[in-house]
């Protein structure tokens, strides 16, 4: 099987179902979102070598195909795959509340950074940040299953986390945010 098709050179994709949209659409651009999202915790995953987070990065992973599958069919269609529902939502927020437990409280704003491992994580937060924004955009037009927002709403909150995980594992402190006046000093211009 030979991995490029040509059918999609005039701008056009199939989603599942055959259905055929430009790959402009709200709908391509939320499901590439996902995509992207997925390959970002896959390079964070990288970066985490033989952490007991890898299970469960490894299954969200696997939970955002799954995802994507449901977001790359026409509204309707089922595509053979698990839907993400209440009980994936439920599984983020005890991965939230199980890493929160090793942390302490923060007290201010953080930047993304620290650790490479945390630093992808964060990007990963941010993309993630952006294909919910694309989700719900999608759903001012066309029909998405409420449990797909709660899922990435939740799943950001759990990359955020886990990426204090990871500077708090690697001996790295969070970077504080200083906000401007406490960044100026009688050198800056």
């Amino acid at each position: 099987m030979k991995i490029y098709t040509k059918t999609g050179d005039d701008g056009q994709t199939g989603l599942f179902g055959g259905t055929r949209v430009s790959k402009a659409s709200a709908r391509v651009g939320a499901y590439g979102d996902v995509d992207e999202l997925n390959s970002a915790i896959g390079v964070a995953r990288a970066h985490l070598s033989k952490s007991d987070l890898d299970p469960l990065l490894e299954r969200i992973q696997s939970e955002l195909f799954d995802l994507g599958a449901e977001l790359a069919a026409r509204p309707g269609k089922h595509v053979g795959v698990p839907a993400i529902d209440e009980t994936q939502v439920g599984a983020l927020e005890r991965a939230i509340d199980s890493a929160e437990s090793e942390l302490a409280p923060l007290k201010t704003f953080i930047l993304p950074g620290g650790g490479a491992a945390a630093a992808h994580l964060h990007l990963a937060r941010t993309i993630c940040r952006r294909a919910e924004r694309s989700i719900i955009g999608l759903s001012s037009d066309e029909s998405v299953r409420a449990e797909i927002v709660h899922y990435v709403n939740r799943l950001s909150d759990l990359l955020f986390v886990l990426a204090r995980v990871a500077n708090h594992r690697a001996g790295v402190p969070d970077v504080p945010w200083r906000g401007r006046g406490e960044r100026l000093t009688k050198s800056d211009p």
